[in-house]
């Protein structure tokens, strides 16, 4: 354990696999202890197995990211486990619905929404207050290019994945003066257990075909693990306060200095 992040407590939502999973390996490896928190248990139990196999503390809290109920209870007993809430990695997502406004079910495409935008900010609801006493904290969303561009037939994500970095721009102004930095994070690209969904997915071949020919192409290449390992390693900066100049931003791939 390298310890850089020793006096640590973390939740990350999506915990289970992914980049959640890699960001807590990465975190527990240099000293935090960890929550990993998703619906699915038996992937936040390997999550937890792989770092505790190596030294680390961590914990498996599976729940509803879009349910305050559940999002109280794992911040609670992060908190009586492992002590103050130290850092908030908004990491769950979904990929989809896929398909044109007007065609896509609008339950579906609000439920989108939840995952994108409630789920975070009851996340951050619950663990600000104490940030605020404690005059500490870091706050980061995995978010994605493509908050920033037009993909037609993918605007569920899109606008999920805009409405985040500007909850984060909102957030950093107000949490400032308190000494609290957040950040939205491209993550990078890899295969991960959202685009293995995508590709199943029958209104992605039909919607987005051309997307589902990238992931099919990534998925055949080396490299995945390297991205995730970067991006875990980019979240420990963050935290350390190598970018607090950056705070209240969307940290892309090449906006700093050094790019991954």
């Amino acid at each position: 354990m390298a310890g850089l992040l020793k006096t640590h407590v973390a939740i990350i939502t999506g915990g289970g696999g992914g980049f959640g999973r890699a960001i807590a390996l990465r975190f527990a490896a240099e000293g935090a202890a960890v929550t990993v928190t998703s619906r699915t248990k038996t992937q936040l139990d390997e999550t937890v197995r792989q770092i505790t196999s190596a030294g680390g503390h961590a914990l498996a809290l599976p729940g509803d990211a879009t349910n305050g109920s559940d999002v109280a209870r794992v911040v609670r007993e992060t908190e009586q486990a492992l002590g103050p809430v130290t850092i908030l990695v908004n990491n769950a997502g979904v990929p989809g619905p896929f398909g044109p406004i007007g065609v896509m079910d609008p339950d579906e495409w609000w439920a989108a929404q939840e995952v994108h935008l409630r789920a975070p900010f009851l996340f951050t609801s619950a663990v600000l207050a104490g940030m605020k006493e404690r005059r500490r904290g870091c706050l980061i969303t995995i978010a994605s290019p493509r908050a920033k561009m037009v993909s037609p037939n993918l605007s569920a994500y899109c606008l999920g994945k805009t409405a985040q970095v500007r909850l984060i721009e909102l957030l950093a102004a107000e949490v400032k003066e308190y000494g609290i930095t957040a950040f939205a994070l491209d993550p990078g690209s890899a295969p991960t257990g959202l685009a293995d969904r995508t590709i199943a997915s029958p209104d992605a071949r039909r919607w987005i075909p051309e997307m589902v020919e990238k992931l099919l192409e990534m998925r055949g290449k080396p490299g995945g693990e390297a991205v995730l390992e970067r991006c875990a390693e980019r979240c420990v900066d963050l935290v350390r306060g190598r970018y607090d100049e950056r705070t209240g931003t969307y940290i892309g791939r090449n906006d700093v200095s050094d790019p991954w």
